[in-house]
Parts: C-alpha cells; sequence; structure tokens
C-alpha cells in the first residue's frame, strides 16, 4: 500500500489587503465581565467563538447581494481575549500585548479599552449598515460584548484627508512584491501568528480653524508633501523639524523602509465640529508601528515631534491581532 501523508492545513489570512473602498465602518468591542472584573463567563466565550467562526459566511450573506461592491470584514482580538478565545493549544502571537500608551514632551497617545475589532468595509455604505445590523442588533452576539467605539469613515475626493492632503501614499503596491512578507507574518513565527497581522487603530480628532490659519507652504513642511498635487518633499537637514512623511517612515540600517499597510478614513460632522481621521494600520510586524508613534509623539530626536500633533489629538489607541481566516473559522469547533 502506498503510504500515507498527514494533510497539511491550508492556512488562509483574513482580507487584510482588500482594495480600498468608498465606505468603511470601525467598530471596537469589549466583552462584558462581571462587576468585580472577573474574566468573561465560560459561556460569552463560546457565544463569541461561535459568532467569530460564522464571520466568513456572515460576509457571503452581504456581498452576494453586490459582487462588484468589494465587501469585507477583518477581525482582530486583543491580548487580553486571546488566551481565553483561542485557548492554550494556540499560543498568542509574540509581539502581542495591549497598546502602549507614548508619552512625549508636548503631545501623548492614550492607550483605550477594546477586546475585538471589526474593519466593515465596502463601496455600499448600506451594505455595510446592513452587516453591523445583522452582527450586533440581531444579535449573534447577545449580551456577550458592548460597543465602545463606532466610527463611520468614508473616502474623501481623490482620497484625501479632512486636511486636504492625500492619504496613503506610502502604502505598498496592492500585489505588489514584497507586499505579503509586509502585512502578513509568516510560518516561523509563534504562537497563532502564521497569516495574520498585527492592526493598530487611533481615532484622531483635528483642529480645522487652527489648522486652517497656516498658509498652504506651512502645511506642506509639516505634512512633508505639496498638497494639490502630492510630490513628496525633500527632507529636512540634520537637527532640523523633520516632517510628518519623515517621522512616520520607519527605516532598517541600510536605508530601506518597514511599511506598513494604511487604510485611513475620514469621518466627521460638521454640525458637530466633528472632523477626523481613523488610522488603521496593519503590519506583519507590531514594533513598527509602534517605532513610528514613538518617532511622532517623542521626536527625533527627542522634543522635535510630529508637527501634525500640535493640530491632530488621538482620542483612542488599540492594537488586535487579526488571525488567518483558517484560525477564526475553527473558534467554532
Amino acid at each position: 500500500m502506498p503510504p500515507t501523508h498527514q494533510a497539511i492545513p491550508t492556512i488562509i489570512p483574513q482580507n487584510i489587503t482588500s482594495p480600498l473602498t468608498k465606505h468603511a465602518t470601525f467598530l471596537v468591542l469589549t466583552v462584558n465581565r462581571s462587576p468585580d472584573g472577573l474574566p468573561p463567563t465560560g459561556t460569552a466565550i463560546k457565544t463569541i467563538q461561535k459568532t467569530l467562526s460564522t464571520i466568513a459566511s456572515l460576509s457571503k450573506t452581504i456581498s452576494i447581494r453586490d459582487q462588484d461592491a468589494a465587501f469585507a470584514c477583518t477581525v482582530g482580538i486583543g491580548a487580553a481575549l486571546w488566551p481565553a478565545l483561542v485557548g492554550p493549544t494556540i499560543p498568542p502571537p509574540r509581539e502581542l500585548h495591549p497598546f502602549k500608551p507614548v508619552r512625549g514632551s508636548v503631545h501623548s497617545a492614550p492607550s483605550t479599552p477594546g477586546d475585538l475589532f471589526f474593519h466593515i468595509r465596502s463601496q455600499r455604505r448600506d451594505l455595510n449598515f446592513e452587516f453591523e445590523r445583522l452582527l450586533l442588533l440581531d444579535g449573534p452576539f447577545g449580551e456577550a460584548v458592548s460597543v465602545v467605539d463606532a466610527t463611520e469613515g468614508w473616502r474623501y475626493f481623490d482620497v484625501r484627508d479632512l486636511l486636504g492632503f492625500v492619504d496613503g501614499t506610502a502604502n505598498p503596491v496592492p500585489g505588489g512584491v514584497g507586499m505579503g512578507d509586509l502585512v502578513i507574518a509568516a510560518g516561523d513565527e509563534e504562537g497563532g501568528a502564521e497569516g495574520g497581522s498585527y492592526v493598530v487603530v487611533q481615532k484622531y480628532l483635528h483642529d480645522m480653524k487652527a489648522w486652517q490659519g497656516l498658509k498652504a507652504e506651512e502645511q506642506e513642511r509639516i505634512i512633508g508633501r505639496t498638497k494639490w498635487d502630492n510630490v513628496e518633499l525633500a527632507d529636512a537637514a540634520s537637527g532640523e523639524q523633520a516632517s510628518h512623511k519623515t517621522l512616520a517612515t520607519v527605516e532598517d540600517g541600510v536605508g530601506g523602509e518597514h511599511a506598513i499597510l494604511r487604510d485611513n478614513m475620514p469621518f466627521g460632522a460638521p454640525g458637530k465640529g466633528e472632523f477626523g481621521t481613523y488610522f488603521v494600520g496593519y503590519s506583519a510586524r507590531l514594533w513598527v508601528i509602534e517605532t513610528m508613534l514613538q518617532r511622532m509623539f517623542v521626536g527625533d530626536p527627542p522634543g522635535k515631534y510630529d508637527r501634525l500633533l500640535d493640530y491632530s489629538t488621538p482620542l483612542t489607541g488599540t492594537t488586535f491581532f487579526v488571525p488567518s481566516a483558517s484560525l477564526l473559522a475553527g473558534l467554532g469547533e
């Protein structure tokens, strides 16, 4: 008889590198705990496991209504929830930990609660709404979770933020060489990291009156790109104030860039005086995003922080790991 071989499970990533869309919903949830802060009950964990294992099916229910709308939902799991949700047989990814607050001499990035993250996106707002309704209102989660933040984002003109600049220019090219290596953790990672990605989310509010009080040339020096045609400006000389573009770029020892995948979205409500950017950064290595934030808030050298922070304030900061779709589907077993 021919020798038998054990089948090797196929690791299928979630839709992390899906094309940028016109609309997105960002949901951050916490698992409900008892008043004395004890871990969630086994029943709550089983409810969450079952729900997450059916996300692919729920996504298909929505996407089939308009297959040209590029509907996708990406799910991230926080460090505090991972052990109970995934179990001891699959240890957490090596770098996964709660968001570390970043404190500079002038500005700080806070750490805020979050056990689960849903990045829901498509070309149609109604499809995102329907998925969110089926997920929360008609409730596979039941009373197991609470929503701590729900933000609706949308593309603004030619992929600009509300400050008027093109956002995401430094993103790796979709389908390009090395895209997967930059965003998707490789097989040599520890724990349940293979086929997944770290994701950091922050919700920034902009002081639009102060920003609009600057001349366009000053805005360009702060951002590091021209405003209208999005041409990259030369880096500042050594010892001078670096631009946002420079400080948000992490390089290795020989000048190679450690790129991340940004899927930022503007959000806001002029009637409420609310103007913001929801930062979403995916990376195969969490330290890359953490180094970027250190450079922005602390400065390089320390004290020469990102001047964009004089006009843009982070309200939230949370870290998650987006496991493979294969791992997510297996949670219901």
